[in-house]
């Protein structure tokens, strides 16, 4: 029978500790998150016109989704600092949703995963870009914020679906 996983970040007394990463091989480690911000028709047109009050939607959240991946460890209490070696945020309109799908990668060198700073990029992302359309649509939905990839580490590959 195989061991059950355990929740690497809990002591044996229960309490939260940051993990202890220095015995790990470095090994090259990437992860992808997605999300989506499902907005009226007439916020995605905006946005694609570039008719936006406070400027242009797409370059601050992709820019904002890669600031907060960098400041991960700042906001998630039991993160290592990473010295990520990339950073990308992707954003895709989809007329389907309507509203838009963002991917966000994050790469690095390292003896720990680089997911939450993807699932941060991403989180943000989606978040700039209600915070910058929200005067003309406070109903956007930001959903599906979820880890799709992930390679590298002693836990192997993963891909959502799998």
């Amino acid at each position: 029978m195989a061991d059950k996983p355990a929740l690497t970040h809990l002591g044996a007394d229960g309490q939260a500790n940051m993990v202890d990463v220095g015995e790990k091989a470095e090994t090259q480690r990437t992860a992808i998150a997605e999300g989506t911000v499902t907005m009226q028709p007439e916020t995605l047109r905006m946005i694609r016109n570039g008719d936006a009050k406070k400027g242009d939607v797409l370059g601050t959240a992709r820019l904002a989704g890669i600031m907060a991946a960098k400041r991960t460890h700042e906001l998630i209490p039991l993160c290592h600092p990473l010295l990520l070696t990339k950073v990308s945020v992707d954003i895709e309109m989809d007329e389907a949703l309507p509203g838009l799908r963002i991917r966000a990668l994050a790469r690095v060198s390292g003896k720990t995963g680089v997911e939450m700073e993807a699932l941060t990029a991403a989180s943000v992302a989606c978040l700039t870009i209600y915070d910058m359309a929200k005067a003309v649509d406070r109903g956007m939905v930001i959903s599906g914020i979820r880890l799709i990839e992930k390679t590298g580490g002693k836990s192997g590959d993963f891909r959502a679906g799998d």
